[in-house]
């Protein structure tokens, strides 16, 4: 599931869910319902985070295990 790469995704940087609300510009207890998956992101949330994150969409979504940008 998604929601759990977003949460590997934060950690691996060491950043507080906080932190990554305050880069989306929304409230902590918003962004903690996306890693929990009790609702989904919005796919303009994920177009930014797979920007911070250096990784495609595709990976934040599950959708390939290669972490890695093609560029």
């Amino acid at each position: 599931m998604y929601y759990r790469r977003l949460r590997d995704l934060r950690e691996d940087k060491e950043k507080t869910q906080k932190e990554i609300a305050e880069l989306l510009g929304i409230d902590q207890r918003v962004y903690s319902t996306y890693e929990t998956g009790k609702r989904e992101i919005p796919s303009r949330f994920l177009i930014i985070l797979g920007d911070y994150y250096d990784c495609s969409v595709d990976y934040i979504l599950g959708r390939t295990k290669n972490k890695t940008l093609v560029k």
